[in-house]
């Protein structure tokens, strides 16, 4: 009797014990995937993000981000590619050569982007113009919906943006586009921005993660998603606000803090399939082969349904 006793007690303790070790790991687990690295790029695009960490909307929801700005996209692509971030601000152009070579990354929300055209000084009006931009990129694909049907252009490829700068400034080419605010930098030196809307009301520009990210850490990125609109809510209300993060954050001149151009902040959505369609239409003609991939997989919609 006592050796069954014996036997039945050390049984409940064996399952309490295990019991207990069982909910530490998922406590583990959970405080793991509840945080979340995010890659920004010094673009307007950034101020939803940077205000919801300064107004504390992550950590209302229980979400521990860490957000990184990166200076140029190749660092940015090396800390996706060996999960150093989670995710980070791209654009469906990359998103679209990234899944094609394999690398499966998915846009789960547009992001407000502004691009405007730099023009040099003393620039007459052309029908044959000289056009700094990167060639796979989102550059090049504005500047074919903006441009190309008025005029004859001659692109030169120039991926780092100081040097694009200087093609225009010193006058080797007639245009360039750039990312607002790196656009109002280069205004300050004399150069003409002009802005052209946005084709079917999408700016390329996402927030966009890895697979890996995607399956492991799915309820973060949701109330990312959340804290975001929280804060597109905020700018709607006062865009002084994005112009006063961005300048600190970006550590942009605050002569540029009213010049600088705005997007229109809009609450986290994804665009529909022709325009993703359109996407890999053009990365095709411009890489000039065939891409094996479908527009949806681009994009997880889930967390904007």
């Amino acid at each position: 009797m006592k050796n069954k006793i014996l036997l039945v007690g050390l049984s409940i303790f064996t399952m309490l014990f295990f019991a207990g070790c069982t909910g530490n790991i998922n406590s583990e687990q959970k405080a793991e995937n509840i945080s979340l690295k995010v890659g920004l790029m010094p673009a307007v695009d950034a101020a939803p993000m940077l205000i919801a960490e300064r107004q504390g909307y992550f950590k209302e929801l229980g979400l521990d981000v860490e957000l990184i700005v990166f200076n140029n996209a190749q660092d940015r692509q090396s800390a996706l590619q060996t999960d150093s971030i989670d995710g980070a601000m791209t654009d469906l152009i990359a998103v679209a050569t990234n899944v094609n070579g394999g690398f499966d990354i998915k846009a789960t929300t547009i992001t407000s982007g502004m691009f405007p055209v730099l023009i040099k000084k003393d620039y007459e009006e052309k029908k044959d113009i000289k056009v700094a931009m990167m060639e796979v990129s989102v550059t090049n694909f504005l500047i074919d919906q903006w441009l190309s049907h008025e005029y004859n252009i001659e692109k030169v490829f120039i991926n780092e943006i100081p040097a694009r700068l200087e093609m225009i400034k010193n006058g080797n080419v007639d245009m360039g586009l750039f990312p607002e605010p790196m656009a109002s930098m280069g205004a300050l030196d004399g150069l003409e921005k002009r802005i052209y809307a946005p084709k079917d009301g999408y700016c390329p520009d996402v927030l966009a993660f890895t697979a890996k990210a995607l399956s492991e850490k799915a309820e973060a990125i949701e109330l990312f998603h959340k804290a975001y609109d929280k804060a597109v809510e905020d700018i709607n209300k006062d865009e002084t606000i994005a112009r006063e993060i961005l300048i600190e954050k970006l550590a942009l001149k605050p002569e540029i803090k009213d010049s600088m151009i705005l997007p229109e902040y809009t609450e986290t959505s994804l665009p529909d399939t022709d325009y993703l369609r359109n996407i890999i239409s053009w990365v095709e003609d411009v890489l000039k082969k065939d891409m094996q991939i479908q527009p949806e997989e681009l994009v997880e919609r889930k967390f904007v349904e």
